[in-house]
């Protein structure tokens, strides 16, 4: 495998933080630089922070200590979606940088735009993007980002794969696949790129199961994957 610098695209996954953070150990244990992240859904909640510079120990700590339903909202206008992110969004003010533009790498958040059509966002208001890609539709009320409603990417593209390649230059990023709950996987989007398949988080709102045995298992799922990269690229 090479040990050049890469680029990773986190999935859509019902909150599966778990998966992502195992996936994200094995990435930082071979070594390999990070130059860009794209997520999409819980995909672009870890992968965020995890650009912004907080460890995985800390991400962890800050999205499973306590149930998700605690930072939800019930939203009086049920036809626009039964809940709101307001908390999340006063949370991830503190925790995130205002703009994709103060990373210190390209980073890109999958979010369904107007239309229905898949967006995938690169600058601008980032804890609002981010907000707005974990935004399930009829679930959780649309966002407002620099002005306009988006909602969760996952619904039109699980990945952002093509969009993410084509704004950086063709680079093959490593993915991080979990098993679809929702949202349309796009036919032969991961066709050709290294891929690290892992199962669904089977989390709910008011519990997240094994989180050290998700972390465990993805981890193990992603190393395999790398290593059988080296394999075919040797």
């Amino acid at each position: 495998m090479s040990d050049g610098p890469m680029d990773v695209v986190l999935s859509s996954g019902f909150l599966a933080f778990a998966r992502h953070l195992g996936f994200l150990e094995a990435i930082e244990a071979s070594g390999r630089e990070v130059e860009g992240v794209c997520g999409t859904s819980s995909g672009a909640l870890i992968g965020a922070m995890w650009a912004s510079g907080m460890s995985l120990d800390a991400i962890r700590a800050e999205l499973t200590t306590e149930p998700p339903a605690r930072m939800i909202q019930g939203h009086w206008r049920i036809w626009r979606g039964l809940f709101v992110f307001d908390r999340v969004l006063v949370r991830l003010r503190e925790l995130l940088p205002a703009r994709f533009e103060e990373l210190d790498r390209p980073f890109g958040v999958g979010v369904r735009g107007p239309g229905k059509r898949h967006v995938l966002l690169t600058s601008g208001s980032l804890p609002e993007a981010v907000a707005a890609s974990c935004a399930i539709p009829f679930v959780f009320a649309p966002v407002s980002v620099d002005g306009v409603l988006y909602q969760d990417g996952g619904a039109v593209d699980r990945y952002g794969v093509e969009p993410w390649m084509a704004y950086r230059g063709g680079v093959k990023p490593v993915v991080h696949r979990v098993e679809a709950s929702l949202g349309r996987e796009g036919e032969g989007a991961l066709r050709g790129l290294t891929v690290a398949h892992t199962p669904r988080s089977g989390a709910s709102f008011w519990d997240l199961g094994d989180v050290q045995g998700q972390i465990d298992e993805a981890k193990a799922l992603t190393e395999a994957a790398l290593r059988d990269q080296a394999v075919v690229m040797d």
